[in-house]
């Protein structure tokens, strides 16, 4: 009996014309370091009486498709999550190339994924896929590594690929060294880390649909929403006094690499709580602020996402 084993396994992306519907073609060879995207259906116990104590079968409840992807925060294939997140991108320049993504968008994208374990000859596709958030930390070392949460409609088990020949992307990292924050378009000293968290608050619609086995009719966005937290070393107290006086900053995540490759979010207007400062020990005083971005009205939107890279189009 041949085992399938993570290290020859392949996760597979096309977007959809149709929601729920696999394009046949288009597939893109994804990177990534976990894929937990999967389906459950739990059973439900009887609750008839006058068949003795031996239970009587159970039967199906509704089907749920979801589940994380991790997956490197690189130079190219990270824009096909972006995409899932915000939309398609308004592309600039001709090489490199500035794709500017923005929150606040009415409907999102619908993708198919193809978890791919040939050892087993089991070819998992899950139709009717959307990003529901991202998560990933900012730190002074280590993978940059996000963690992408996606809701599906059907999961469909083959045992062929249904995705056809993968394109292949180029993978170019970014490293932790990378990044830098900013704070009002200055670069902020003594951050520790930093987390950053954005959804779209996805809310499935189940309803009732004919012969389609239990799944979701679709989802509906909600208000999305970018928070973090935000560990410093204190000694400026210019980010204090602003949680303090609860005055709004603009707060700039981003990574540059020598070669001209970035990506960066910026958060618009971001609001700080006051927190509590601790002293904990002989050892420097940290705090920790827990952030939330807000709709500006100067820009229109929450967050602005910038990718610049030699992809020409992510349409």
């Amino acid at each position: 009996m041949v085992r399938a084993v993570g290290a020859n396994s392949r996760t597979a992306l096309a977007f959809e014309s149709t929601y729920g519907v696999n394009p046949g073609s288009g597939f893109i060879r994804m990177p990534f370091a976990g894929n937990r995207l999967g389906a459950k259906q739990p059973l439900i116990d009887s609750e008839l009486l006058g068949f003795g104590r031996d239970p009587i079968a159970p039967i199906k409840d509704a089907l749920t498709v979801d589940g994380d992807i991790e997956t490197p925060i690189d130079v190219d294939s990270w824009g096909h999550w972006l995409k899932g997140a915000f939309g398609a991108p308004v592309t600039t320049g001709t090489g490199p190339y500035t794709h500017t993504f923005a929150t606040g968008a009415s409907t999102l994208p619908s993708f198919t994924v193809e978890k791919q374990m040939p050892d087993a000859s089991v070819f998992l596709l899950y139709t009717g896929c959307q990003v529901n958030k991202f998560q990933w930390t900012m730190q002074r070392s280590g993978n940059v590594t996000a963690t992408v949460g996606i809701i599906g409609k059907d999961e469909t088990k083959n045992a062929t690929t249904q995705a056809g020949a993968l394109s292949e992307p180029t993978l170019t990292r970014f490293g932790s060294f990378n990044g830098c924050i900013k704070r009002d378009g200055s670069n902020m000293a003594n951050v520790v880390s930093t987390d950053i968290t954005y959804s779209n608050n996805l809310e499935p619609v189940e309803t009732i649909v004919c012969g389609d086995n239990g799944v979701i009719e679709g989802t509906e966005v909600g208000v999305a929403s970018l928070t973090g937290s935000m560990t410093l070393r204190f000694a400026d107290q210019g980010i204090l006094d602003a949680a303090i006086s609860g005055t709004s900053v603009s707060l700039v995540f981003e990574y540059t690499r020598t070669t001209g490759e970035e990506f960066r979010i910026t958060a618009h207007e971001v609001y700080l709580p006051r927190p509590r400062m601790q002293i904990d020990g002989p050892q420097g005083i940290q705090a920790t602020f827990d952030w939330q971005a807000a709709i500006n009205t100067a820009a229109g939107q929450m967050a602005t996402i910038e990718l610049i890279n030699n992809v020409a189009s992510y349409a």
